[in-house]
């Protein structure tokens, strides 16, 4: 009887505790004295109310007292709603208070805005305060005299607080600025007017606003480093000079195949003639035998056409000049 007795206080206890915790779970009368006594005004129904709407009263009620003794004012309802919303409360009380020391001038609205758009709102409060260096990757360009050169630069961006919602972030910023180093490189008489004048190029790339529709706004562009690449002109006069030879080795080599195919072209056309004289020629004794069976030619008449051709051969033997061998051999 004495153990079941005890059995019970116990059950008795640990139910009492439970209840307890959740009485004050759902009615934080804690958080409700620590308002009170930090000079926030907040009801403890509404305490009670946030944890129905799955709002952690916790927050509301931490990022009021922390606004409250910078001497801001804020609304609870639009705390509820900025992280029923999904913003971040206290990364938003956290910016107010940090511009407000700092004399920036920044709206609860503006920085919900900002915060719903995915950016640190008090990061970029900070950025404000203390202005960013932001290093570019080497970007290359080509002066007008051929030569490659490789630069580096370190951009210092202030953020802009009135842009941070739709302005274009980093990437944006340090890729402008490497289109403004290769444009003021490219209009360079010479690479050694830039080696002699390294900030030639950050007047010139400051002068065209590369900031415009970013979020942040660019203090200064310092050029940290120069190195000399290749010598651009000369490689390319070198491919021009390559691809002229090539060029010029297949119109050559065309007129060779064309030589080699009209040659062709004459060696069948002379077999062509030399076998029909060769016809011919096989056609005279035919000729001459039905000549002689029909009685249009008699053998005087072949006698004195083979004195004809013997008289004609004797002539041309005659009329050509002799040859060194036949002086030799007189």
């Amino acid at each position: 009887m004495e153990m079941s007795g005890l059995g019970i206080y116990v059950i008795i206890i640990v139910g009492a505790v439970i209840l307890l915790w959740i009485l004050l779970y759902f009615i934080p009368i804690g958080l409700w004295f620590q308002a009170l006594v930090s000079g926030v005004r907040i009801s403890l129904l509404q305490l009670i109310f946030m944890r129905w709407r799955k709002v952690p009263p916790s927050i509301v009620v931490g990022a009021m007292i922390e606004a409250d003794k910078a001497g801001i004012k804020l609304n609870r309802d639009e705390l509820e709603a900025h992280y029923l919303a999904g913003g971040h409360v206290a990364q938003v009380v956290h910016a107010l208070v940090s511009a407000s020391k700092a004399n920036i001038d920044l709206s609860f609205k503006m920085a919900t805005a900002i915060d719903l758009a995915g950016r640190d709102v008090f990061q970029a409060v900070q950025m404000s305060v203390n202005p960013k260096v932001i290093d570019t990757p080497p970007v290359t360009a080509v002066a007008r005299d051929g030569i490659q050169l490789i630069a580096k630069a370190r951009v210092t961006v202030r953020a802009n607080i009135k842009q941070l919602v739709g302005g274009a972030g980093e990437e944006t910023v340090l890729a402008r600025v490497g289109e403004g180093i290769v444009s003021s490189i490219g209009s360079a008489h010479s690479h050694k007017e830039v080696l002699e004048n390294p900030d030639r190029i950050s007047k010139t790339v400051l002068e065209k606003g590369l900031d415009a529709g970013t979020a942040f706004e660019i203090l200064s562009i310092d050029i940290a480093d120069i190195d000399i690449g290749k010598n651009i002109g000369a490689v390319l006069q070198m491919d021009q000079a390559n691809a002229d030879k090539n060029i010029a080795q297949a119109k050559a080599e065309e007129r060779r195949a064309m030589a080699v195919a009209l040659e062709q072209e004459m060696k069948a056309k002379a077999q062509e003639a030399r076998a029909k004289v060769i016809e011919a020629e096989v056609e005279i004794p035919l000729a001459m035998a039905h000549a002689f069976k029909s009685g249009n030619l008699g053998i005087m008449d072949y006698y004195r056409m083979k004195n004809i051709e013997a008289d004609t051969t004797m002539r041309d033997s005659i009329s050509k000049p002799p040859t060194s061998g036949g002086e030799k051999k007189k």
